[in-house]
């Protein structure tokens, strides 16, 4: 089992910036992928970014190439998202997932793909 915990989500302006973590715990050296997916009000969840074995492999969703950032401090079992130039569509509730299975790093933007999920953290973007 793993656990996940996401942290680092608030209210900002269309432009600013916010960092998430998902501290994750338990058997963490049995997962392959890990991946930042959203849901906003009366949407299905997307993937935003996902990364398999430490950065071997990463995924971005168009919407927010170039704008986030995934990565992951084994050393403190935490995977980030570095979220800038935030705009209103980027609003959600931002959930941290990991996949036990090698295969998930051909669809490291598929939520079925993933079997561990944390509670999530609110973005909350204004304009």
């Amino acid at each position: 089992q793993v656990q996940l915990v996401e942290s680092g989500g608030g209210s900002v302006q269309a432009g600013g910036s916010l960092r998430l973590s998902c501290a994750a715990s338990g058997s963490t050296s049995s997962t392959y992928c890990m991946g930042w997916f959203r849901q906003a009000p009366g949407k299905e969840r997307e993937g935003v970014a996902g990364t398999f074995t430490g950065g071997s492999i990463i995924w971005y969703a168009d919407s927010v190439k170039a704008r986030f950032t995934i990565s992951q401090d084994n050393a403190k079992n935490t995977l980030y998202l570095q979220m800038n130039s935030l705009k209103p569509e980027d609003n959600g509730m931002y959930y941290c997932a990991a996949a036990a299975a090698v295969w998930c790093q051909a669809e490291l933007g598929t939520a079925s793909k993933y079997d561990y999920w944390g509670q999530g953290t609110q973005v909350i973007v204004s304009s």
